[in-house]
Formats: structure tokens, sequence, C-alpha cells
């Protein structure tokens, strides 16, 4: 059995911060050991291998930005409008190891590498923008409309992370709420 001071999730957590800061290559159960300060031996007591420790880390992330996210906004009511706003908050908020946009920009990546991750990936953001839709749907009748806000929303969260020009005297923080006020019309 594996070192009871190391559980399962360190060792998903650490190859969750290794793939943000090094892409999928940088996912080695030696060099997660290492910085978890314990030997590989361990490892092998929760995972069958080094897939099996991807595919986990993979079903964390999904957990924590689809599910996890979902039901802490539900749980929060209100109506459509309420919800979103509450969407943008608690996604905006949460700081973890799954949920950092490292993490995201890297999946990502490897998704364009990885016909599974890509796969993955899809149903990630189909699940996200399903949600995104039925909360626009309750204020929005357009069916067209409420695409174009869900692609609005889904385009400057992943887009902001890419954007590095200024914006005169507003922050960019400044500039994503006026749009999410904008969208929420």
């Amino acid at each position: 059995m594996a070192n009871a001071t190391t559980p399962r999730t360190a060792w998903i957590h650490a190859g969750l911060r290794a793939l943000a800061t090094g892409g999928p290559d940088a996912v080695r159960i030696e060099a997660l050991a290492r910085s978890l300060g314990v030997t590989k031996g361990g490892f092998y007591g929760y995972f069958a291998d080094r897939d099996a420790l991807l595919k986990e880390m993979l079903d964390a992330w999904e957990r924590d930005v689809t599910d996890d996210i979902i039901k802490s906004v539900e749980a929060e009511g209100g109506d459509g409008r309420d919800r979103l706003r509450n969407l943008f908050r608690i996604a905006g908020s949460r700081k973890g190891v799954t949920t950092d946009v490292s993490t995201e920009l890297a999946i990502r990546d490897w998704s364009r590498r990885d016909p599974a991750v890509a796969h993955r990936l899809q149903r990630v953001d189909n699940r996200q923008m399903n949600y995104l839709r039925e909360l626009f749907r309750e204020f929005c009748r357009d069916e067209d409309e409420v695409e174009v806000r869900c692609t609005i929303v889904t385009s400057v969260r992943i887009a902001a992370h890419f954007i590095a020009f200024d914006h005169g005297t507003r922050t960019h923080d400044d500039v994503e709420h006026m749009v999410l006020q904008r969208i929420l019309e």
C-alpha cells in the first residue's frame, strides 16, 4: 500500500502541476516522487502505470471544472442571470491545481496532439456550453442569441489568457466585467 502521508490526490495534483508547467511529457513518476519527497514505489500502490495517472488527472480536472462548479452555482440558486453571475464569480475565484488556468491551457495544448485528450476536452467544453445555454435560455428566447452569448463568454474566458494589449485606462478585469454585464442584458 502507498505511503499514508502521500494520498492518491497528492500524486494527481503533483501530476497536474507538472502538466501545467511542462506539458504531458513532464508527468514522470520519478520526478513526481521527488517533488512529493517520496519513493516512486508508493505510486504503484495507487496506479497501475503512468497512463492510469494521466487518466485520473483528466478525471479530476473534468470533475472540478464541470460537476463541482455547476453544483456550487446551483446550490446558490436564483434565476438565469443570478446563476450566470454566480458562475462567473465562482469559476473566477476557484484557485486550485485542477482549476488553474495553466492546467487548462496545458490540456488544450495536449489535446492538439492526443485524440483521446481532444475527445475529453470536447466533452468538457460541450458540458460547459450546454450549461451556459440552459442559463441563457431562461432570459433569451432567440436560440441564435443564446449561441452568440455562450460563444462570447467562452471565447473571452479562453482568449483572455493570450491577450497582451492594454485597455487604456481600464484594467483587463474591468473590460471582462463590462463584457459580462453586456451579455447579461
